[in-house]
């Protein structure tokens, strides 16, 4: 079993303190992590330190995290192939994209939309972890998602910070 912590949507170009408290709160029993993109600066990542990690860039990322980062990225974690990217487009056409971009996955994950999602679409998992900076629509709290693996399949669950830990 292995446990997943997922974010997208950071928006911020350093760690401060605000980013290093939901880190730990969100992903503390987490050995991997995935960044669905729009990080900004490819820097916070190091707030992962001791964990795997995968990201991807996204639409507002700067010229580091574009130059270090692919688009999308296929990654086999236990048995199970996961593929990760930002999206782009109108929200209401971009899980088809991501099933294109992605045929024969056992889960995608992506951003973008800043909107959370946990879904099937046949057998593969659509996984969208909403914005963790609190950047959701009409004042929603930062969002995240725990992926966990298992022999009999995936499950994924979505959180939201509450009031005490913003």
């Amino acid at each position: 079993m292995t446990r997943i912590g997922i974010l997208s949507d950071t928006h911020i170009s350093s760690i401060s303190p605000w980013f290093t408290k939901q880190v730990q709160i969100a992903f503390s029993d987490c050995s991997v992590i995935l960044h669905a993109g729009d990080l900004t600066d490819i820097s916070i990542l190091s707030a992962f330190e001791g964990k795997k990690v995968h990201a991807v860039h996204g639409n507002m990322c700067d010229s580091s995290s574009y130059q270090s980062l692919p688009t999308d990225k296929l990654i086999t974690i236990d048995k199970y192939t996961i593929g990760l990217c930002h999206g782009a487009g109108v929200r209401h056409t971009i899980e088809e994209r991501m099933l294109n971009l992605f045929p024969n996955v056992n889960c995608i994950v992506y951003g973008h939309t800043h909107i959370a999602a946990n879904h099937r679409f046949a057998q593969t998992l659509v996984i969208n972890p909403g914005s963790f900076a609190a950047t959701g629509r009409y004042g929603a709290p930062g969002s995240y998602a725990i992926l966990t693996t298992h022999t009999e399949g995936l499950q994924c669950s979505l959180h939201q910070f509450s009031e005490t830990d913003i």
